[in-house]
């Protein structure tokens, strides 16, 4: 996500390093780099350019401390402004009525349908009743896609098939919502290949007659300017209340996330970061341009864990931990529960520094497919006793799982090193609760230095 970007802007700051202190000559030069980074990450030229001024304002009218070198004062500011051209605060749906209905717009192949599911899997996950509404009458199989969609997340979905009337269509399925006592509609509309005005009447009426809560735009990240000027149309026609940003985990240049906002003045709501139903991620313009910038994203991080999160199970691992009692089942349930919280690479890149490092490195889940097969090649006895397993008993393991002698021993001496990292740390208290209250901490802290 952004690694483009965030090369080009690392390489920008590098020409204050070393430099005593700020001065026009050193600012201007920086910045001059900054905005051919943004330009090309197809940041619009006037955004980019109304970016720059503000950025070299600030930076020239500093006091400048002797303890604050001039590469530490320009990250802060440039970080203090990309959070301000995003939005600054992270903007929630507003959900009033009962039931309450979400109205979700924009082309065809911006992954309506599919964000679609994703948010309709985010609500129930709160607690929330939702149900989807087929209104894409034209496209072929678009019914059933979504009711693939709804299926997979274990969601309702509403559908009135030959009826070619999609406003009628999203009227009874609110009315069918009622009825089934659900909290939450999700009306799926259609979309075309470009703006016409049969799509804008379409769905300009469709919002009239059932009055949504939350109209969202959804548009594909990697469509950069062409994504900004769709949304403008968008919201000139039906005045839409937030944007959803697709695909910000492929190969985006970043420009849509970073110009949206200053063209339509209406929030990026939420992003997709991957393939699966659970990709979706809240929008936190502070945490993206914290990322932006190679500084990590540590409350993203907290969220993750905190959703994943049971308190009496990592009670129990605490307690397996402390007595040396935390076997190979245990290890495959934490396993599990980081592949719940996505792309590893992704969930690295969130760490300070480490994104970086990783850039280059080929990093998904399918690293744990070997370590899956070995543990499942285990008999039950051998699981719960990982120090039973033997030479004899390691052949075995490695012949039934497909892999080699080497890889098993090495993931018997990698688990016998965590049982002992892992049970140092839960010595010193160091418990998820506190670690999740220590990422807060942390995410506070660089708020408050980008404020500076």
């Amino acid at each position: 996500m952004f690694n483009s970007l965030q090369d080009k802007l690392e390489t920008a700051f590098k020409k204050l390093k070393g430099q005593g202190k700020i001065t026009e000559i050193n600012v201007s030069e920086t910045l001059k780099d900054v905005r051919r980074a943004l330009v090309e990450a197809d940041v619009s030229y006037k955004v980019a350019n109304t970016f720059m001024k503000t950025v070299k304002d600030k930076a020239m009218g500093q006091n400048v401390l002797n303890a604050v070198k001039p590469q530490e004062l320009m990250l802060k500011i440039v970080y203090d402004e990309l959070a301000d051209l995003m939005g600054r605060e992270p903007a929630p749906l507003v959900l009033k009525n009962k039931p309450a209905v979400i109205l979700m717009s924009g082309l065809q192949g911006s992954g309506k349908t599919t964000f679609s599911g994703k948010l309709a899997r985010r609500l129930k996950s709160k607690g929330m009743h939702p149900l989807l509404v087929a209104c894409d009458v034209y496209r072929p199989a678009a019914i059933e896609q979504l009711k693939v969609v709804g299926n997979s997340v274990e969601v309702p979905v509403y559908s009135d098939e030959g009826n070619m009337d999609p406003v009628q269509i999203a009227l009874d399925g609110i009315a069918h919502a009622k009825e089934e006592h659900r909290d939450v509609v999700i009306v799926d509309t259609a979309g075309r290949l470009a703006v016409d005005e049969k799509m804008m009447d379409e769905i300009a009426t469709i919002r009239q007659a059932i009055r949504p809560d939350e109209t969202l735009f959804v548009v594909d990240a990697m469509t950069g300017q062409d994504a900004v000027n769709t949304a403008r149309e968008f919201n000139d026609r039906i005045d839409f209340d937030g944007v959803i940003l697709t695909k910000l985990d492929g190969d985006t240049r970043g420009g849509a996330a970073l110009t949206i906002r200053e063209v339509v003045h209406k929030p990026i709501k939420f992003v997709g970061v991957g393939e699966k139903m659970q990709d979706i991620q809240d929008f936190d313009p502070e945490g993206m341009a914290s990322r932006i910038l190679g500084m990590g994203d540590l409350g993203e991080l907290a969220k993750r864990i905190q959703e994943i999160y049971d308190v009496k199970e990592a009670e129990a691992i605490e307690k397996k931990l402390r007595t040396n009692k935390f076997d190979f089942e245990d290890f495959l349930k934490q396993i599990q529960n980081i592949k719940k919280m996505g792309n590893i690479k992704d969930l690295a890149s969130m760490l300070p520094g480490v994104g970086k490092a990783l850039k280059d490195v080929d990093i998904d889940n399918s690293a744990f497919k070997s370590i899956e097969a070995i543990i499942y090649s285990m008999t039950p006895y051998e699981r719960k006793h990982p120090d039973e397993i033997n030479g004899m008993r390691r052949q075995r393991i490695a012949k039934g799982s497909g892999t080699s002698l080497q890889e098993v021993n090495r993931l018997m001496k990698q688990f016998a090193d965590t049982r002992k990292v892992m049970k140092a740390v839960t010595s010193g208290g160091k418990n998820p609760q506190k670690m999740m209250q220590q990422m807060r901490q942390a995410k506070a802290m660089m708020k408050q230095g980008g404020r500076r």
